[in-house]
């Protein structure tokens, strides 16, 4: 099924769907795209290790302690 007949029918369910149906829609896209978020920082921090874009335990503590300032 192709993007756009995917997102044609969904509508057609927002349209429909009781508040029960759009709540768990909408508990399960928000979780979905959560997700992705998190996948993707896990990738650049990967890609960060990779290019050697890392701080030593004391670099980290020092950045940590400044962080409110």
């Amino acid at each position: 099924m192709s993007t756009l007949k995917i997102r044609e029918e969904l509508y057609k369910y927002i349209e429909i769907g009781d508040k029960s149906f759009l709540e768990a829609l909408y508990k399960s896209a928000n979780s979905y795209i959560e997700q992705k978020k998190l996948d993707m920082m896990i990738d650049e921090g990967e890609e960060d290790i990779l290019a050697g874009r890392t701080y030593s335990i004391e670099e980290a503590k020092e950045i940590l302690d400044h962080w409110e300032e």
